[in-house]
């Protein structure tokens, strides 16, 4: 009669732990939702915005994408911005920092700023700071009304020539920031990725 109760036991147990498993398994990750409005406050910490960054580009070098994860949070919570568009915005921009166009590494330059053609290449800054907050005093000026103040030096040599308040979420970007009519469609792209990325799995 033990032997039957252990061996009982011993199944209830077996079954407890693979029905839990199986849950697991099943349930579906909690998408957690970004806001396409440039004015919101982004959600991701650095942390897990490089985690996103090195999910689609291994190869990355992690100390640069890190820095930079750093940047867009602090540089963007200073101005109002919401840094999870800023930081999906320099992924496309730079195809994830391998850029391959007018814009090189070098320039630090992480949204096509000024970039036209050969005479017009873009903008340099001096450092990775620099082209960030660069970027994210541009974005604001698209952001917010005429006369919002900027909290740091301007650095954007392009921030005089915004129509300000012009384009208040990603998708207002199309044809302003860029002429590509799909501009917006393919920052929410990455955006939807970003929001469906969960830190630690494998992509």
């Amino acid at each position: 009669m033990k032997n039957i109760f252990r061996l009982a036991f011993v199944l209830l147990a077996v079954v407890s732990i693979f029905s839990c498993a199986t849950s697991k398994g099943m349930r579906r990750h909690e998408v957690r939702p970004i806001s396409r409005d440039l004015r919101e406050k982004g959600t991701r910490t650095a942390a897990e915005l490089a985690a996103f960054f090195m999910a689609n580009e291994p190869g990355a070098d992690r100390d640069e994408v890190a820095r930079l994860a750093a940047l867009y949070v602090k540089e963007s919570g200073i101005e109002g911005i919401n840094s999870d568009c800023a930081f999906a915005q320099m992924c496309h921009e730079t195809g994830f920092l391998k850029f391959g166009n007018l814009v090189v590494k070098e320039m630090h330059n992480y949204a096509g700023l000024g970039a036209m053609n050969a005479e017009n290449p873009g903008e340099w800054f001096e450092t990775e700071e620099l082209g960030v907050r660069a970027q994210i005093q541009h974005l604001k000026a698209y952001a917010y009304p005429e006369g919002t103040p900027l909290h740091n030096e301007l650095v954007d040599n392009r921030y005089k020539w915004v129509k300000k308040g012009s384009a208040t979420t990603i998708f207002e970007l199309a044809g302003r920031w860029a002429g590509d009519k799909e501009y917006g469609e393919k920052l929410d792209r990455i955006l939807k990725r970003m929001e469906e990325f969960e830190v630690g799995q494998s992509w």
